[in-house]
């Protein structure tokens, strides 16, 4: 009887103890073309100081957000960002931009030197998974070129092809990267 004891007692204090693992996501590099380690020199004079990228309240936090029903979102506790959504969006969207837009300098720090900057301004929405199995990436983004400002919206929605937060990591950097190629294609017009 005592060792059904001491064996109930050590399988209780071990369930107790044992903590969920906690997993931290990276946006992954998506860019179709490398970029060199050489300097570029720029003759046109092109540069885009991506001022800012925010993202709304719910997503500023570490934990990864899904969105459970039309009105309900829960953040994950588990499965986290590495560093902030914001310095990951910047980054992924400064370095997807320099591979598009050849000639250009794109910088995520204020270019000096030139007063002919085109500055760019994003808020993003939505970035996260939602339930019916589709990824959504939605926002505003505004380009200012001189006095002209361009306002354009942005809903992307991808499909999910398999379950888990690796997959959902790795679509919603898909869809970052297309709205990429859309702030380029403006830029080049």
């Amino acid at each position: 009887m005592m060792k059904w004891t001491i064996a109930t007692l050590a399988l209780l204090l071990s369930a107790c103890s044992s903590q969920p693992q906690v997993s931290y996501y990276q946006l992954p590099s998506v860019s179709t073309a490398k970029t060199s380690s050489a300097a570029i020199a720029v003759n046109s004079g092109k540069q885009l100081w991506i001022e800012n990228v925010t993202v709304a309240d719910f997503l500023s936090g570490t934990g990864i957000a899904y969105q459970t029903s039309n009105v309900k979102y829960t953040i994950a506790n588990n499965n986290l960002w590495g560093s902030s959504l914001e310095q990951q969006l910047k980054q992924a969207l400064t370095d997807n931009l320099n591979a598009q837009l050849n000639g250009w300098v794109v910088s995520a720090q204020p270019i000096g030197g030139s007063s002919d900057v085109d500055v760019l301004r994003v808020t993003v929405n939505g970035f996260h998974g939602r339930y019916d199995g589709y990824a959504v990436v939605s926002g505003y983004w505004i380009l200012q070129h001189g006095s002209q400002i361009l306002r354009r919206p942005f809903d992307i929605e991808l499909p999910l092809q398999k379950d888990g937060y690796d997959e959902l990591v790795h679509v919603l950097a898909n869809a970052w990267q297309q709205e990429a190629v859309q702030i380029a294609k403006a830029l080049k017009n």
